[in-house]
């Protein structure tokens, strides 16, 4: 088996923190067993380009279970978790192409090392599986089924190869699920964006002005969470009715070069471009530290911030490059302007991805069965899916709900009766 992670000396200690994520994702346990029983997707080849977290190892191991083989590599070069690689690799036989911190050059030699595998299946996040495939690997589009998206950034490339004529296969969007985007962005993404900026810094949020860049649902999940630590929160927005959300939810809205002058902490979660550019950053108080919660690090203007910078940057902490103005300012840029929750913490918590990894493992098996059916655009997860993902969680938490009697059924059917 063929593989490229840090040490394989790490692998015990991933082991340990792959099972305890195991305890908190009940719902991907009950598809595992399933997956064991029905083995429905035996003989596929799944190549993987995700996080490397505990979470993603379980969802790796649902997926071996079904009967998939399956290989996989980091989606980004600061998250992965080197125990957890070597983990795969020693205990689940799983080749892994993954090490954080890795360069540029590696990051997609992993990517050519995940696509030599030949896949059926893609599972992607942020999707450059997908258009490296597009790109220089055409001669592997004839084994392609499909493929499935675990993030908004990636769903946003997809859709924009699908209008543009260029997606060779169906993707789902796993991101557009219900059981994702609205626990996974919102829950996940505020608690550990929060945690990797406190992490980095070890600073009190309590009482510092938080402006949050965007209002979709991992910038509103980011904003609550710094309110609810004590924070003043200011929301820039370029979409009116995101922007009267915010305003609405209790926080200021302004433009970013007016917020500018305010923040303490400034994290991006947009998906765009240069959300934070260089005229920003003049404007920013001296100590500002910038974070970044999107998917790629381009949220951040960091060449633009670093051709302004009098000096080369200055490593003042583990995840803290600081940069000096020409007006004296220093500006602090955290975990190289990637992913924060990821490149300083452990990323989302397992609760949440247990729900996010059900979807990939059951819109891959949607995948393989629908496949001669399905044309080459960007679906929802089937919503019968949503629903059944919910139902279990709420049966392993142990919370009941309602049914509709016959009669309400009957009368939320009809249209006879009035007032």
């Amino acid at each position: 088996m063929e593989y490229h992670v840090k040490d394989l000396d790490l692998a015990q200690g991933g082991r340990h923190r792959i099972e305890w994520a195991e305890q908190e994702m009940p719902v991907l346990r009950s598809i595992r067993k399933q997956f064991a029983r029905e083995r429905p997707l035996a003989g596929t080849r799944v190549s993987a380009c995700l996080h490397v977290t505990t979470e993603t190892a379980n969802l790796a191991h649902t997926l071996q279970l079904g009967g998939a083989d399956v290989v996989l590599c980091a989606s980004n070069p600061l998250s992965t978790q080197d125990d957890v690689a070597a983990s795969l690799v020693s205990h689940y036989e799983i080749p892994v192409y993954a090490i954080k911190g890795e360069d540029n050059e590696t990051y997609y030699e992993h990517i050519k090392a995940a696509l030599d595998h030949k896949p059926h299946i893609t599972m992607d996040d942020g999707a450059d599986l997908v258009s490296t495939i597009h790109m220089s690997r055409n001669e592997l589009l004839a084994d392609i089924l499909g493929g499935t998206e675990e993030t908004t950034t990636g769903v946003i490339r997809l859709r924009a190869m699908a209008n543009q004529g260029e997606l060779r296969f169906p993707v789902v969007a796993v991101n557009d699920a219900l059981t994702k985007h609205m626990f996974d962005n919102r829950y996940g993404t505020g608690q550990s964006t929060l945690d990797g900026v406190i992490r980095a810094t070890n600073i009190l949020i309590a009482g510092k002005t938080i402006v949050v860049a965007g209002y979709g649902w991992c910038s509103r999940g980011i904003a609550m969470r710094a309110s609810g630590l004590g924070a003043n929160v200011i929301v820039t927005e370029i979409d009116p009715l995101k922007a009267l959300e915010a305003v609405m939810d209790g926080f200021r809205v302004m433009p970013m070069l007016e917020a500018a002058s305010y923040g303490d902490i400034f994290i991006t979660a947009t998906g765009d471009i240069n959300v934070l550019d260089v005229h920003h950053m003049e404007a920013m108080k001296d100590g500002a530290l910038v974070a970044n919660s999107g998917h790629f690090n381009v949220e951040i203007n960091i060449p633009g911030l670093a051709k302004l910078a009098t000096k080369p940057a200055r490593k003042v902490r583990e995840f803290v490059d600081q940069y000096e103005l020409p007006n004296g300012n220093r500006i602090n840029l955290l975990g190289e302007g990637r992913l924060i929750n990821l490149a300083a913490a452990e990323g989302h918590p397992a609760s949440v991805m247990d729900m996010s990894f059900a979807n990939q493992a059951l819109s891959a098996v949607y995948m393989i069965r629908n496949a001669e059916e399905l044309e080459n655009k960007v679906y929802g997860v089937p919503v019968d899916v949503d629903q059944e993902i919910a139902r279990i969680k709420l049966s392993e938490m142990g919370i009941q709900i309602d049914k509709l009697t016959d009669e309400q059924e009957k009368y939320l059917s009809s249209w006879e009766a009035g007032t």
